[in-house]
C-alpha cells in the first residue's frame, strides 16, 4: 500500500503550531497525556475482552512500555490495549472533536503561552508530543484485526498513513526528539515524570532497558516497574497526597487545570461502591453543547466499563469528572443493561446527595470560593431545578445565588427572604439576557425607589425553572417584576419627604380625571395593539412601560421563544402609565380640555414604542414610528 498523504484538519494545524513555537513551562506533561492515552486503550480492550475473551486472549496482561534510543535520539511508548483502525487514525490524530472545534478556534488568543493551555482542555493531549518532538511516528493495529498501520507526521501540517506489518494488537508511539529535549533519554527523568503525573495509572509503567551480562556477555530486555500500578481510588485518603489527587484528576479528565474541589469516599452497605470525583476549577468550552456528557468513568472491580454511563450522574453535575468504582455489579454488563439497572440508580442517587451535601459545606465555610464556583457552574446546577425531578430542588435552591439590584455580589435565596420588607410575601425577579439590560428596565424603578430586593436572572435556563418552582422557596412564591400582578402597594418601603409630601395633599380629582381621559384615549388610538392601558405605581422616573398579563408568558420568555422561531410575533402587552410623570401628565391635561385630538394616535403609538425601545425591542413599524417622532418634533417647535 502507498503512503497516503493528507493536510490537518485546519484547527489541528493552528494548534500544531502553537504547540511547535510555545515555550511551555512543563513541556513534561506530553509523557502524562501520551501515557493516559495508552492507560486508556489498555482500558477499553479489558472492557471488551468481557464479552469477547479471544480479543485479548494472547496477551491479557496490560502493560504500558518505554523505551530509549539514545543513539537515534528517539524515546517509544507502547501498550498492548484496543489499537486504532485506519479510519481511527485519522479520526483522533487529524481531527478535533466536533463538540471542540468551533470553541477552540474561538477561543485562541494568538498568545502561544496562553493558546497551549487550551490543548488538554479538547481533549487532543496528543499533540503535546511536537512540545518535544521533530517528527512523531504512530505504529498501530486494531484488536481483532490482522492489519497495522503506521502514521508518521512532523507536525508541519501534514501526515501520512500506510499499511504496516505489526505483531502484535495495541499501539507503539516514537518520538524523535527535538536537540533541546535529549532530557527525556535519561531514565532517572523518565522515572520522576512518571512517579509525579502517572504513579496513580493502574497498569504497570515499564522501562525497558538492554543489559550485558558482565560475565557470558550476553545481552537481555529488563523491565523496571516504574508506578504502584494500583487503583489511587482504592487506597485510604491518609495514603494519598493532595498532588497525587491533582496528577489522578488531570489523568481521568485530561485537564490543565487543578481541581476546584476533590470527593473521595467509600460507601458500604446495601451497595458497595469507591467514588473519586473532581469539580474542575475551569469550565470546559463544550459545557453547554448538547452532545455534551459527564465525564465521570463507570468501574466495575477495579474493571473499566465505560465513560457513558447515562444514568449514572444527572446531566446538571457534568462538570463532574472522575470514577465510581462498584462491587456489586456484575463484570459482564452491557451499556445497554446499565441504563435500567436499578443499582445505577441508587448509586447515582447517593452520588448526587452526596456532592450536593459537600457543595453546600464549600458555600458555608468558604463564600468566597464558592461564588467563583458558581460563576463557572451556576448556571448549569440551576437545570437540575427545571424539569420532573423535584427530590433535589430544595438543596439546589439553597445552594444557588444571584445578582441583586441592592447588594454588592451574589446574593442566596435565605439572605433575601431576611431583608424582605415589611408586608412583602413574595421573591421579585426580573429576568433578561444580562445584568446590564436587566438593571436598565423601567419595571424596577418603583422596587428601587422602595428599597423592595430584586434579583436579576440572566442565565437562560432562569425563565424556564422558575416558572415550574410552583411553591417558591422557604414558602414565598417567586413573582416577575414585568407582570402586572407585582403590586407594591402593600409593602412597606423608603419614604422621602417628597413622597411625605404627598401623602398630605389632598386628592387633586382634575388631574386624576385627566389621567382617565388619557387612558381611554390611548385605548382607542391602539386598539389590540395592547392589551390594556393603567396607571402604576412601579414607574417613578419613565413615563411607560409594558407589563404580561398574569395568564401570558412572560415577557423575556416569549422573546427568547422568538428568537428561536418558536413563537411568531409579539403577544399584546399591558401599557402601563406613570401618573406622576410630566409627560404623561401634560397629555392628559390637553385631552382633559379638549386639546390634541389632532395628534393623540401618533402620541399614542409614540408612547408603545417607546416602551418596547426601554424593554430592549424595536418598534413595532420603524417607517411610521420615525413619521410620528418628525411630525411631533415640527409641532413642538412650532410651538
Amino acid at each position: 500500500m502507498t503512503a497516503e498523504k493528507r493536510s490537518f484538519q485546519a484547527e489541528v494545524s493552528k494548534l500544531l503550531h502553537i504547540v511547535a513555537n510555545a515555550l511551555y513551562s512543563e513541556r513534561e506533561v506530553f509523557l502524562r497525556e501520551l501515557i493516559s492515552n495508552a492507560a486508556d486503550a489498555c482500558d477499553k480492550l479489558r472492557f471488551l475482552a468481557l464479552s469477547d475473551p479471544a480479543l485479548s486472549a494472547d496477551d491479557s496482561a496490560f502493560k504500558i512500555k518505554i523505551s530509549v534510543d539514545a543513539e537515534a535520539k528517539t524515546l517509544t511508548i507502547s501498550d498492548n490495549g484496543v489499537g486504532m483502525t485506519e479510519d481511527e487514525l485519522h479520526g483522533n490524530l487529524g481531527t478535533i472533536a466536533s463538540s471542540g472545534t468551533s470553541a477552540f478556534v474561538e477561543n485562541l488568543s494568538g498568545d502561544s503561552k496562553k493558546d497551549v493551555g487550551l490543548i488538554g482542555q479538547f481533549g487532543v493531549g496528543f499533540y503535546s508530543a511536537f512540545m518535544v518532538s521533530e517528527k512523531v511516528e504512530v505504529l498501530t493495529r486494531k484488536a481483532g484485526t490482522e492489519t497495522g498501520y503506521h502514521w508518521v507526521s512532523d507536525g508541519l501540517g501534514e501526515y501520512t498513513v500506510e499499511e504496516a506489518e505489526k505483531a502484535t494488537r495495541g499501539t507503539v508511539i516514537t518520538l524523535h526528539l527535538k536537540d533541546d529535549a535529549s532530557e527525556f533519554l535519561e531514565r532517572s527523568r523518565i522515572q520522576t515524570v512518571v512517579r509525579t503525573y502517572s504513579d496513580h495509572i493502574p497498569f504497570p509503567i515499564v522501562f525497558l532497558e538492554t543489559k550485558t551480562d558482565p560475565e557470558t556477555k550476553d545481552e537481555a530486555e529488563t523491565e523496571d516497574t516504574l508506578n504502584q500500578a494500583s487503583a489511587l481510588w482504592t487506597r485510604s485518603k491518609s495514603e494519598i497526597s493532595e498532588d497525587d489527587y491533582k496528577e489522578f484528576y488531570k489523568h481521568a479528565g485530561h485537564a490543565f487545570d487543578d481541581p476546584w474541589m476533590t470527593l473521595h469516599w467509600k460507601a458500604e452497605g446495601r451497595i458497595e461502591y469507591h467514588s473519586l470525583l473532581f469539580v474542575p476549577s475551569q469550565r470546559p468550552f463544550d459545557l453547554f453543547n448538547p452532545e455534551r456528557r459527564h465525564h465521570v468513568k463507570l468501574y466495575v472491580k477495579r474493571v473499566f466499563i465505560t465513560d457513558e454511563c447515562e444514568g449514572l450522574i444527572p446531566s446538571w453535575l457534568r462538570f463532574l469528572k472522575g470514577v465510581v468504582d462498584c462491587e456489586d455489579l456484575p463484570l459482564n454488563i452491557s451499556r445497554e443493561m446499565l441504563q435500567n439497572n436499578p443499582l445505577v440508580g441508587s448509586i447515582s442517587q447517593a452520588v448526587t446527595k452526596r456532592v450536593l451535601s459537600e457543595l453546600s459545606k464549600k458555600a458555608e465555610k468558604d463564600k468566597e470560593g464558592y461564588e467563583t464556583f458558581w460563576g463557572t457552574f451556576g448556571a448549569v446546577l440551576k437545570e437540575g431545578l427545571y424539569g420532573g425531578e423535584t427530590e433535589h430542588r430544595e438543596t439546589l435552591l439553597k445552594l444557588a445565588r444571584f445578582r441583586s439590584s441592592t447588594q454588592d455580589g451574589l446574593v442566596s435565596l435565605a439572605d433575601y427572604i431576611g431583608r424582605m420588607k415589611e408586608g412583602q410575601t413574595t421573591i421579585f425577579y426580573i429576568a433578561g439576557e444580562n445584568e446590564a439590560t436587566v438593571k436598565a428596565s423601567p419595571q424596577l424603578e418603583g422596587f428601587i425607589k422602595k428599597g423592595v430586593e430584586v434579583l436579576y436572572l440572566v442565565d437562560p435556563i432562569d425563565e424556564f425553572w422558575v416558572q415550574s418552582a410552583y411553591d417558591g422557596f422557604d414558602g414565598k412564591p417567586f413573582k416577575s417584576v414585568t407582570r402586572g400582578g407585582a403590586d407594591l402597594s402593600a409593602i412597606a418601603g423608603e419614604t422621602t419627604d417628597a413622597d411625605a409630601d404627598k401623602t398630605d395633599e389632598p386628592k387633586d380629582e382634575g388631574a386624576e380625571d385627566a389621567i382617565s381621559a388619557l387612558i381611554a384615549s390611548i385605548k382607542l388610538s391602539l386598539g389590540d395593539k395592547v392589551k390594556d392601558v393603567r396607571t402604576t405605581d412601579r414607574l417613578s422616573d419613565s413615563p411607560v412601560c409594558l407589563v404580561a398579563d398574569e395568564t401570558d408568558l412572560d415577557m423575556n420568555i416569549e422573546r427568547m421563544l422568538r428568537a428561536h422561531n418558536q413563537v411568531t410575533e409579539a403577544s399584546p402587552r399591558i401599557l402601563e402609565l406613570n401618573p406622576d410623570h410630566v409627560l404623561v401628565k401634560n397629555l392628559g391635561k390637553l385631552i382633559k380640555d379638549g386639546q390634541g385630538a389632532d395628534f393623540m394616535e401618533d402620541a399614542a403609538y409614540l408612547l408603545l414604542d417607546q416602551a418596547r425601545i426601554l424593554e430592549g425591542e424595536p418598534p413595532s413599524d420603524t417607517k411610521a414610528f420615525t413619521r410620528r417622532f418628525s411630525e411631533v418634533m415640527v409641532k413642538a417647535l412650532a410651538a
